[in-house]
């Protein structure tokens, strides 16, 4: 996203999507373009009043910008990870950020003097998937980001729900293996704990320890072609190292044997939760976003195989990746600041 040529008193809207380590943020026109992008670094290690103060400065400093080129700023969308109250525009609680019951929307609108709406960050990615990206022209989505965690949300028309609660969504907190590994939240065999980058990483690493001194287990075949098959974990020196979620994914389409049972095992349970997300809203797509999903093939066509299974007399959703990558809260932000401002 770069820089477009000023138009005079064009109308923009004030978008930020505050992550645990970085603040993306936009300018965007009423027709859903950006005209300008930056970053920030979210600085969550300065503790919550910080995180507050930069939120404000970079929203300002944004105001600021759009008047300097000569663009009207109407409105700012700010998106948040954790538990968010949106119609009363209070972070009730973010573990990233550190922040508890912080009434964000009204600081941002003394602060900036701009009509404010503050929405979760994976509602915000679904709203643009939805209306911008791989789930457009479809009237029910289910956007899912699998990442260090999985959350979700339902779009139906475009627009997404927060809940009675601002807590929907969560469907990393399905209970998919019982007698799985504990949850961050405390309950074993919650779905993220199993099925999430972070989990597949840790799960695999956790493997290759135990299994270092039982090389079979991770033998990996030749490449196609006779080419040089690549290291088996137990041929190095694991020391402190961790695995990723990718280099499980490479070392499972390689062939290794222990890679692929921990990727079959996350694939299963992450089909076992949207099979009881389709059972639930009944969706015409699935838009799959997050790290996991620059898997590609690798993932989905695994993953529709499994859903496939589990699908019994409900339709089966189309899997989709999603299309607007880290870009999709900063523009999710920004369609629910111009969304405030077609309210009567």
């Amino acid at each position: 996203m770069t820089d477009a040529p000023a138009g005079r008193a064009e109308p923009v809207v004030v978008a930020l999507d505050v992550g645990g380590t970085g603040i993306k943020c936009a300018l965007v026109g009423q027709d859903g373009a950006v005209v300008h992008a930056e970053r920030h670094p979210t600085g969550a290690e300065r503790g919550p009043v910080a995180v507050v103060d930069t939120i404000l400065d970079v929203a300002q400093g944004l105001v600021e910008r759009a008047r300097a080129a000569g663009r009207t700023p109407v409105a700012c969308g700010i998106g948040l990870p954790g538990l968010i109250d949106q119609s009363a525009g209070v972070a009730v609680w973010s573990a990233n950020l550190g922040l508890r019951q912080v009434p964000l929307r009204e600081l941002a609108r003394a602060r900036t003097g701009l009509p404010t709406a503050l929405g979760h960050d994976v509602r915000l990615g679904g709203l643009a998937e939805s209306r911008l990206g791989a789930g457009r022209g479809v009237g029910h989505v289910l956007f899912v980001a699998v990442g260090t965690g999985i959350a979700a949300a339902h779009l139906v028309g475009g627009s997404a729900t927060a809940g009675a609660h601002g807590a929907a969504g969560e469907l990393g907190h399905i209970l998919v293996r019982p007698d799985g590994p504990r949850c961050g939240c405390g309950r074993p065999g919650c779905l993220e704990a199993v099925a999430s980058a972070s989990a597949i990483g840790r799960r695999y690493t956790a493997l290759a320890r135990s299994a270092a001194h039982s090389p079979g287990d991770l033998d990996v075949p030749a490449r196609p072609g006779g080419g040089a098959a690549i290291p088996r974990t137990a041929d190095v020196s694991l020391g402190g190292a961790t695995f990723s979620a990718a280099e499980v994914a490479d070392r499972a389409a390689a062939g290794e044997a222990l890679a692929g049972q921990v990727w079959q095992e996350a694939v299963g349970a992450l089909a076992d939760g949207l099979a009881t997300a389709q059972a639930l809203f009944d969706v015409e797509a699935m838009v799959i976003g997050g790290g996991l999903a620059r898997a590609g093939a690798r993932l989905f066509d695994p993953l529709r195989s499994a859903l496939r299974e589990r699908i019994t007399f409900h339709r089966e959703p189309r899997l989709v990746a999603a299309a607007l990558g880290d870009e999709a809260g900063c523009l999710g932000a920004a369609l629910l600041a111009l969304d405030i401002l077609e309210r009567p």
